[in-house]
């Protein structure tokens, strides 16, 4: 075993070691999006859209005024945010950083094996928080106003930025495995539709045909954005956030141990 075999080994034993270097490739992932920011654009435009569309098209006939429609709708277009700006950027950015031999350079320095991907995963985080915020910029400019206290609305924030990072490692996992970028999209999108549009997040689940609400009832964004909506608008949770917690957490369980082991055997 090679000196700097050793040294990465220990430093992923040691947390604070794992975390200054996640740190640092997290700095460098974030100056990379300044140069080339298309995917969190990407993440904001297209949830904006959703917005306006949906609002201004069918805001009348759902829910009978804009208004009314655009405080239901928001909550759900915020974990969209979220959703897209990680399913778009974190394992399309280490697939091409894979593939120009970047991570064959992070091989050779005394760095914890996990260290690239959870940088990666960090700056996300970053992305995720400005997207969230340019779509509350954009929904207070259309008229939305927060109809809970702030402790929930903090909490909804928080709730949807860690329903967004555990997703985030499905596409890791994804990244790490497949040698093509435009895999990685095509799985994105592919995904992105069930998920997103199979949902509560137009129109209540109960007015869905029923072949769409036995899908909406267990999808976890549907969870997410009922969650959402509750802390934020103040409609009834029910078990929205312990779904999306539990969703969350079992997500996580499985992806993110599977993304570093993949990680580990391309090395």
């Amino acid at each position: 075993m090679s000196a700097d075999t050793i040294t990465a080994t220990s430093s992923e034993r040691r947390p604070a070691g794992l975390l200054r270097h996640s740190l640092i490739l997290a700095r460098r992932s974030l100056a990379k999006s300044a140069r080339n920011p298309g995917a969190l654009v990407n993440g904001v435009v297209t949830p904006a859209i959703f917005l306006l569309l949906f609002v201004y098209l069918f805001g009348g006939s759902v829910a009978g005024s804009t208004d009314e429609y655009l405080l239901y709708l928001f909550p759900g277009i915020v974990v969209m945010g979220a959703g897209l700006s990680g399913m778009l950027s974190s394992g399309l950015s280490i697939n091409i950083d894979m593939k120009k031999g970047v991570f064959d350079r992070f091989r050779s320095l005394p760095i914890g094996r996990s260290a690239p991907l959870l940088g990666s995963i960090m700056a996300d985080m970053v992305r995720y928080i400005i997207a969230i915020a340019l779509l509350f910029g954009i929904g207070y400019l259309m008229g939305f106003r927060i109809q809970t206290d702030a402790g929930s609305s903090l909490a909804a924030v928080v709730l949807v930025l860690a329903f967004g990072f555990c997703l985030s490692w499905v596409t890791v996992f994804l990244g790490v495995l497949v040698k093509d970028e435009g895999a990685v999209m095509a799985f994105a999108f592919i995904v992105f539709i069930p998920l997103m549009l199979g949902s509560s997040l137009a129109a209540p689940i109960d007015t869905l045909p029923a072949w769409l609400q036995a899908w909406a009832n267990i999808n976890p964004v549907t969870h997410a954005m009922d969650a959402a909506r509750a802390l934020l608008a103040g409609a009834p949770a029910g078990d929205s956030i312990v779904q999306t917690i539990i969703w969350s957490v079992g997500t996580l369980i499985v992806f993110c141990p599977l993304a570093i082991v993949s990680y580990s055997r391309k090395r």
